[in-house]
């Protein structure tokens, strides 16, 4: 068997993700236009949703870990009156609810008093959330329902205003990795009383990584990885302390070198060469100082 050739494309593609098409479908179609078959992304968006979807290429996707828990930001629509088997407007529509005494106000204080902050949510059927090494969706399609543990999530801003349509509002939602922008407006139905669906989801940023920063599907513009790591605190290495940190050695931890805060940091060499990243361990070396071990060691100019 032929050996596959190492990657040839290295760095950071920020895609605006076109509606009807999935984040695998993405990845696929630039593995073409790229001619790299190792890229993977951080965030799967569904099939129907538009917006940020950071993408890594080549020995980048060794640090998407760094970026696959970072907070995100959303907009959409919620419609009141139905509930659905997607919880958005893919879906088949399940129940139908009179709800045109709700008012701006009364979905405000919802908003306000039970989907801000620190929650707890039921991840959807429709999700692609592992259970027994199944997604959830492959359960849904063969009509399986599986119980779910509600997961705490963080809501840091949830923005709800009404539109021109009575049953229609406009949302704007800042939230911890792992929310789920359908279920809140599935909840927000419920907790007023009837039901609700999404609709129009968009997801407008992914940590540092803002919409304005994308480009277009059919026409990626491939960004240096150094982007993927630079959110993190930076440790500056002399020429002899690099070839060790290539070498895979730990490394104190101190204030004095660079090492500030707690950690992972992105660790650097001679010419701007990101070496890779570090975090702590619980180790003491013998002058008291706390010692780093590479979680990734990777080398490429900045």
């Amino acid at each position: 068997m032929a050996k596959r050739r190492p990657p040839q494309v290295h760095g950071l593609v920020l895609i605006d993700k076109p509606a009807g098409v999935t984040s695998h479908d993405v990845v696929n179609t630039l593995r073409k236009s790229l001619s790299e078959r190792r890229i993977g992304h951080a965030g799967t968006l569904d099939p129907d949703a538009t917006g940020v979807l950071v993408v890594a290429v080549g020995r980048a996707t060794r640090l998407m870990q760094f970026v696959s828990g970072a907070d995100k930001e959303y907009v959409a629509e919620v419609v009141l009156g139905s509930r659905t088997s997607t919880l958005d407007d893919s879906g088949e529509v399940l129940e139908t609810f009179n709800m045109s005494a709700v008012t701006p106000a009364d979905v405000q204080r919802v908003v306000r008093e039970n989907l801000t902050g620190d929650i707890l949510q039921v991840p959807p059927m429709v999700s692609a959330l592992k259970v027994d090494g199944k997604r959830l969706h492959e359960y849904a399609r063969e009509g399986v329902e599986i119980e779910r543990k509600a997961r705490p999530v963080h809501i840091s801003r949830f923005d709800i205003e009404a539109t021109d349509d009575p049953l229609v509002y406009r949302m704007s939602v800042e939230c911890s990795s792992g929310t789920y922008v359908r279920t809140l407006a599935d909840d927000l139905g419920r907790l007023l009383g009837g039901g609700a669906h999404l609709r129009r989801l968009r997801r407008t940023r992914v940590g540092r990584f803002t919409e304005e920063m994308t480009s277009a599907l059919e026409s990626p513009q491939l960004l240096s990885e150094v982007g993927l790591v630079e959110h993190l605190a930076r440790v500056d290495l002399d020429a002899e302390t690099a070839d060790r940190a290539l070498h895979g050695a730990m490394l104190p931890v101190d204030a004095a070198g660079g090492w500030l805060g707690e950690g992972p940091w992105s660790v650097y060499g001679p010419n701007e060469v990101l070496l890779g990243v570090y975090e702590p361990t619980a180790s003491q070396t013998g002058l008291g100082l706390t010692l780093a071990k590479p979680t990734v060691v990777i080398a490429f100019s900045g």
